[in-house]
């Protein structure tokens, strides 16, 4: 199955990421964001992170042209800064807010596969809540394959692992570091 099929059938894919593996779904997908709470045991109605290739793919999810949000983070990405966005309509991986936290990334690997399926992912660490996020693929396929979920690693090797993306919000025109990560905001 490409993951192209699987994600149209509601399935999870483990994607790397610049730390670790995380969980891709579409996040227009109610099935595949609810497949990402019960494999993570994570509260429902707690938003889930988005990546996307590209700005259009951010548009394509509804984030707004013109906020001053994403204004700030055109020039900054690709990199491993996620920043809250504005929505024009909320999404299931938003959890029904106005608002997204989504990055364009900076694993060149990620943003082939995320311009090959056309669309934006979810991108949550690949982890039971409150336990490590999992970089070594073997892992994730281990832990996976006990969840009874449709699923598909993308493997392309162990990742760096360290600290997640940084999350940032525009505020007023400041902005407001909501979690210190690997890249620096300027």
């Amino acid at each position: 199955m490409t993951p192209a099929e699987l994600l149209a059938a509601g399935g999870v894919l483990a994607i790397p990421t610049e730390s670790s593996y995380g969980l891709g779904v579409d996040p227009r997908d109610p099935r595949g964001v609810e497949a990402i709470y019960r494999l993570k045991g994570r509260e429902r109605g707690k938003a889930l992170p988005v990546v996307a290739a590209d700005i259009a793919q951010l548009l394509a999810l509804g984030a707004l042209p013109e906020s001053a949000a994403l204004a700030w983070a055109t020039p900054r990405w690709p990199a491993a800064i996620t920043v809250v966005l504005p929505l024009s309509r909320p999404l299931p991986a938003s959890a029904g807010e106005g608002t997204l936290a989504a990055r364009i990334p900076a694993h060149e690997g990620l943003r082939e596969l995320l311009d090959e399926l056309g669309h934006g992912l979810t991108a949550t660490s690949a982890n039971p809540t409150g336990e490590p996020p999992l970089s070594d693929p073997v892992a994730v396929r281990t832990w996976l394959a006990t969840s009874g979920e449709k699923f598909l690693v993308v493997d392309q090797g162990e990742t760096a692992g360290g600290l997640p993306s940084t999350l940032v919000e525009v505020r007023d025109g400041e902005v407001v570091i909501l979690r210190k990560g690997r890249d620096e905001v300027r």
